[in-house]
């Protein structure tokens, strides 16, 4: 069975992971999804992100960070640019999330990056998601 959107089934495990209380959470791999959740262990939403050659896909790992009364290091994320409704925007009118407190993670022509990096470097794309 084909999925419509796997970048929303994505961020749909991560969010159910956190409302559960997991630890950490596995979902199928793919370079897109490998990069986002690269970015979000590089912002600190996640604590680590592993990748496993299982089956003919493979799979992605990621361990959830909370703090030391046990709640989650992300309150919120969303899907912002979805198949059925594209998001693009220009270098100057990327979004500031939370007023600069949570991220946007950017497709721009250069990678995927978020919102700041895209801002310094001048290049606008599709919004794919805001954690914060």
């Amino acid at each position: 069975m084909s999925m419509t959107d796997p970048i929303a089934d994505f961020l749909s495990r991560i969010r159910n992971g956190l409302q559960t209380r997991k630890v950490s959470i596995d979902c199928p791999r793919s370079i897109l999804k490998l990069r986002i959740a690269e970015i979000l262990r590089e912002e600190g939403f996640v604590d680590a992100v592993s990748s496993a050659e299982d089956g003919p896909q493979g799979t992605i790992s990621l361990t959830l960070r909370y703090d030391h009364s046990n709640h989650p290091a992300i309150t919120g994320i969303k899907r912002a640019s979805r198949p059925g409704q594209r998001s693009y925007v220009g270098a100057k009118a990327l979004p500031r999330v939370r007023n600069g407190l949570g991220i946007a993670i950017v497709s721009t022509s250069r990678g995927i990056m978020t919102d700041r990096k895209a801002r310094e470097l001048g290049v606008g794309g599709e919004v794919l998601c805001e954690v914060w």
